[in-house]
């Protein structure tokens, strides 16, 4: 029995398309599958000796708080209470009007044999264009997170990272955070301002049931790739 050219062409498309969404499924992966990046950890103070004993009452190695500087965090390892207080606003607005008329006439002989009705003659234009665009967006936000000093320079800076983990019931969220701080701006209580951090880069996402919800599923997405409308 042979197939007529609709039923075979009807076929490999359904061929194609199972085959882009197998590929798409691949490069995509489902909308669970993303995970926080690593590099985050809390940072480890290098190992020291232990002291040996000299006999004296006083040893500064056992733990001694400076009188000046105190508990202060200032070696790596150290935790930092890093206050998060960010708010951005942005208003755009753009506006364009253009306009633009001309007019011609020629006047004929109106007598002869090339007499010709004046109105024929006449001819104008006109053009207009308008256009308005406004564009509104303010975020807000705010929190605490403790991180570690990962490293510290000889220009009175050290980066500082560390990330926070939370297992909900449905699903995970995490915040993690990284940058540059001077120690000078880490105050008595070992925190310091978010605006005060220097390439700062804060991610605050998670996964679970809602947050797949809120997402375009994976073949939509293939599909709006392609399609050239």
């Amino acid at each position: 029995m042979r197939t007529s050219p609709f039923a075979r062409f009807a076929r490999q498309a359904l061929v194609d398309v199972a085959l882009a969404t197998a590929l798409a499924a691949f490069l995509v992966g489902p909308a669970l599958a993303k995970r926080p990046p690593a590099g985050f950890a809390a940072s480890v103070p290098p190992a020291v000796p232990a002291p040996q004993g000299n006999g004296s009452i006083f040893s500064a190695s056992l733990g001694y708080s400076p009188l000046v500087s105190g508990l202060r965090a200032h070696g790596v390892g150290d935790m930092v209470t890093i206050v998060l207080s960010e708010t951005t606003s942005t208003t755009k607005t753009a506006a364009t009007k253009t306009q633009r008329s001309g007019s011609g006439s020629i006047t004929p002989p109106s007598q002869g044999p090339f007499a010709i009705n004046p109105n024929a003659l006449a001819a104008s234009s006109q053009g207009s264009f308008a256009g308005q665009g406004n564009t509104t967006q303010t975020s807000n936000f705010s929190g605490t997170l403790a991180v570690t000093i990962a490293e510290v320079r000889p220009n009175g800076t050290a980066v500082v990272k560390g990330e926070k983990r939370m297992l909900l019931s449905q699903g995970q969220e995490w915040i993690q955070f990284s940058g540059i701080v001077r120690l000078a701006d880490i105050d008595q209580t070992n925190a310091v301002q978010s605006g005060q951090v220097a390439d700062a880069h804060i991610e605050y996402a998670g996964n679970g049931a809602i947050t797949r919800s809120a997402r375009e599923g994976w073949l939509s997405k293939f599909f709006n790739i392609i399609s050239p409308f």
